[in-house]
């Protein structure tokens, strides 16, 4: 009567005083075949089979009780958003899906360096969390970390509060907290994860997302996560970008210089590059150490046999990095794009922008190891998954490029103004690939000094060449497996090259009538101060675009730009609209190449605030993006104050980030030190001589930068000239009277570029005096010799050299006169 009571020994109960009876053990009932909820708990990623170069962080994560930011997400119901799921399938019960990401700083060692990082249950990438169709997914972000993060879910459909942009959608998950993300899961395909905090995403924060149909075809898939990885802190790396520090382009062989231009009989190209303001032409924006396949420079899959056909569910989680996919056992068929499924297409070879994934179909045809290969747009590398097991059959490696012929190409595509030349509408969809005349492996492609035919369209036949040695194909990876004399050369082999015109939707995809909205974007950008943007506006300094619910919002983009640029619309998918008309491909990432226009609508169907942007990182952080926000929409529970939240997240493309150059040379010490954010600077420049006849100057301006080219920059200052000996005043050029050695006066003036890159300044100082000069700094003699270059009205002029030995140090020399000749070292920052 009293089952509280509980003894090991035979006697009364001592609240009724009934004899206690042993009681025999129940019977454990039998577990539920389908329970309605269902918690799962992430498992660590199986150890590779052979050892690998790179070591990653344990797998086990420490499991550590840390507060919850939003408890209150736990209990709450699961909201559909504006967007209907599709069916799911009768027989199926939806159950909800539990995952616990711990996120923590870790060391990896990729390159032979060991570096900071930050995984995801101890793995980079993340772990791929997989879910079926109509589940509920509840997933616990527990952040380890000393800094905050946030993580989006990159293509899915949910409530606008859990798609994860630190003061968008949500306030950030402050250090040791816990945040609870809860959506129901309306689609299938592949999609995937990663942090829209800062740089995260560059340090490793990204990983697969895989929705399986109810009734997903019974065929093996592998979640296939490529990416880049760079020693160099992604800060940094930003910061370089924005100080137009070349070290990339010379650690890819990409400076494009003059001995080099006359060598290969482009002089006159490269002049007219110049002429036309346009510094050297450029793929990709970064140099990386490492291209990763689910985290390893070669990952194997050995389990396959001939005969066999393998799903490859493939996201390009690169920051920067385009990637060609090409696959040495035969033809690849592409089955969806962004998690869409489309009309199967058969191709050779594809590009995948950074953050679209695809969805492609292989064969192993026989029991051979076969490669399926992703090498960077700028050919400076590759990364492989094998398939199958026995002698390796590697994929054709791709030469390098020919950036002569794209600067050829750029010249007679812009014009004076800086503006690119728009192709209209029969230059879409990536049927026209004007870096074609780049490639070696296109028909009339890599022949120097010479007229090269018109780019093909990418859809069309190509032919390919002679492969080229590639560095991930060691000869450790080589090993026992013997070619036997086999010819790798597919000179004449026909390629079918993937374009956006040739995917079509399995079903018509034309939206309801409604009120339309049409909304054009001009992608503009600078690359020399690497400042990119819509309509020559970063996020900051535009409003928020408003939009109703229940609207066709039609985006027509020209891109005005020598990049191009994958834009991504946050929670909603989009059409591209191509030639299949009604059929139009659904996506949510359109790659747009430079003087390309396409043209994409959605349907208005959710609310709150959606971000669309660029997704190659460094772009988006430096403000190529906008804000779609719903009239009308509630307000966001966990955007407590919307005013302070703004201010945060505008505070990203408004940064100030630091450069300079100090040269320490036998005659004295010159240099200069930059504050620069995308609009404004603050600059310093002096000369200290080391004889007291040399004297010392500085000069120090504070302007900004203004047009869509950003050639005009204003600007007021102050100027700080002292010598100990004797004052003797002399006439400028101008006929005034210089007092250069005694002066201290402000300054106002206006600098502007020049064809040929010259900045072209003139100003006046608060004594009345004005001043004419003219500068042309870092002029590319070869790919690490320098030369500078300066003079101006008041007889001063400068004319030095600087090698580049690395990022940091040049050795260097110049003549200045008033300091006479120097030489030592000039560390750049």
């Amino acid at each position: 009567m009293h089952p509280e009571v509980q003894s090991t020994k035979p006697g009364n109960c001592p609240k009724c005083g009934m004899t206690l009876v042993k009681q025999k053990p129940k019977a454990t009932p039998k577990p539920q075949a389908a329970p309605v909820k269902k918690t799962v708990k992430p498992k660590p990623a199986a150890p590779p089979k052979k050892p690998v170069p790179q070591k990653r962080a344990p797998s086990a994560p420490e499991k550590t009780e840390t507060p919850i930011m939003n408890p209150e997400v736990k209990d709450e119901p699961v909201h559909k958003a504006g967007h209907k799921p599709e069916s799911p399938g009768p027989t199926y019960i939806p159950r909800k899906i539990r995952y616990d990401l711990y996120v923590k700083d870790t060391i990896v060692n990729f390159t032979g360096n060991p570096k900071r990082a930050i995984a995801i249950n101890g793995s980079i990438p993340a772990p791929a969390l997989t879910f079926t169709q109509g589940d509920t997914a509840e997933i616990y972000v527990h952040n380890q970390m000393d800094v905050e993060t946030s993580i989006h879910w990159h293509g899915v459909f949910l409530p606008n509060r859990f798609d994860g942009v630190p003061y968008l959608t949500q306030m950030p998950i402050k250090p040791h907290t816990t945040y609870i993300y809860k959506f129901p899961i309306l689609q299938n395909g592949t999609y995937w994860y990663h942090s829209h905090s800062g740089f995260q995403e560059q340090s490793g924060m990204y990983g697969a997302l895989i929705f399986n149909k109810v009734n997903e075809p019974d065929i093996p898939a592998i979640p296939i996560v490529l990416s880049d990885w760079t020693d160099m802190k992604p800060k940094e790396v930003y910061r370089s970008l924005r100080s137009a520090n070349d070290w990339f382009a010379i650690r890819k062989g990409a400076t494009q210089g003059y001995a080099e231009a006359i060598k290969k009989g482009y002089f006159g190209v490269k002049l007219k590059n110049e002429w036309k303001r346009m510094t050297a032409m450029d793929v990709s924006d970064v140099a990386y150490e490492k291209f990763l396949t689910n985290g390893q420079a070669i990952h194997e899959q050995t389990h396959f046999t001939a005969g066999d056909v393998v799903k490859l569910r493939v996201v390009n989680g690169g920051a920067s990095t385009y990637f060609w996919l090409t696959y040495s056992g035969g033809k690849m068929t592409v089955v969806a794009n962004d998690g869409n499924e489309v009309e199967p297409v058969e191709v050779d070879r594809l590009i995948i922008a950074p953050s679209e994934t695809y969805d492609l179909l292989v064969t192993i045809p026989e029991d051979m190891q076969y490669e399926f290969l992703a090498t960077a747009e700028d050919r400076t590398n590759t990364t492989s998954l094998l398939l199958g097991r026995g002698m390796r059959m590697p994929a054709a490696r791709l030469g390098r490029l020919n950036y002569f012929e794209g600067m050829r190409m750029m010249n007679d595509m812009m014009k004076m103004n800086g503006d690119m030349e728009p192709m209209g509408m029969n230059m879409s969809n990536q049927q026209m690939d004007m870096n074609s005349v780049m490639y070696p492996e296109v028909k009339g492609g890599g022949h120097e000094g010479h007229q090269q035919d018109a780019p093909a369209p990418t859809g069309e036949k190509e032919t390919n060449v002679q492969p080229q040695p590639d560095s991930t194909m060691t000869d450790h990876a080589m090993e026992g497996h013997e070619m036997h004399g086999m010819q790798m050369n597919t000179e004449n082999a026909e390629l079918v090259t993937l374009n956006y015109n040739m995917l079509r939707a399995p079903e018509k995809t034309v939206l309801k009538p409604g009120p339309e909205k049409v909304l054009h974007f001009e992608l503009t950008g600078n690359m020399n101060r690497y400042v990119w943007t819509l309509d020559n506006k970063t996020v900051s300094e535009t409003d928020r675009i408003l939009i109703k619910k229940g609207e066709n919002v039609k985006i027509v983009m020209f891109n005005n730009s020598m990049m191009r640029h994958p834009m991504h619309l946050h929670g909603h998918d989009f059409r591209v609209l191509n030639k299949h008309g009604e059929y139009a491909p659904m996506k949510n990432v359109v790659d747009i190449l430079p003087m390309e226009t396409d043209t994409l609508e959605f349907a208005a169907s959710e609310s709150g605030d959606w971000f669309f942007h660029c997704h190659i990182l460094y772009h988006m952080m430096a403000g190529m993006g906008r804000v779609f926000t719903y009239q009308n929409s509630p307000p966001n529970p966990d955007i407590p104050d919307p005013k302070h939240a703004l201010k945060m997240f505008n505070h990203e493309d408004r940064m100030f980030l630091p450069s300079a150059q100090i040269g320490l040379e036998t005659n004295g010490s010159d240099g200069e030190f930059v504050l620069g954010s995308s609009r404004y600077q603050l600059s310093t420049e002096w000369r200290i001589g080391f004889k007291k006849e040399y004297g010392v100057e500085s000069e120090t301006y504070f302007g900004r930068y203004i047009g869509k080219m950003q050639w005009l920059f204003p600007f007021v200052g102050f100027d700080y000239h002292r010598n100990s000996v004797e004052n003797e005043p002399e006439k400028t050029l101008l006929g005034q009277i210089s007092n250069q050695n005694n002066r201290k006066a402000f300054v106002a003036g206006v600098q502007y570029i020049l064809p040929m890159l010259v900045v072209a300044e003139a100003r006046a100082d608060s004594k009345g005096k004005l001043r004419f000069q003219l500068r042309r700094e870092d002029i590319p003699l070869t790919s690490r010799l320098r030369l500078n270059l300066m003079g101006n009205t008041d007889k001063e002029y400068m004319a030095g050299f600087r090698y580049v030995v690395s990022k940091y140090v040049s050795l260097s020399t110049h003549y200045d006169s008033d300091m006479k000749y120097g030489a030592g070292v000039t560390f750049v920052y």
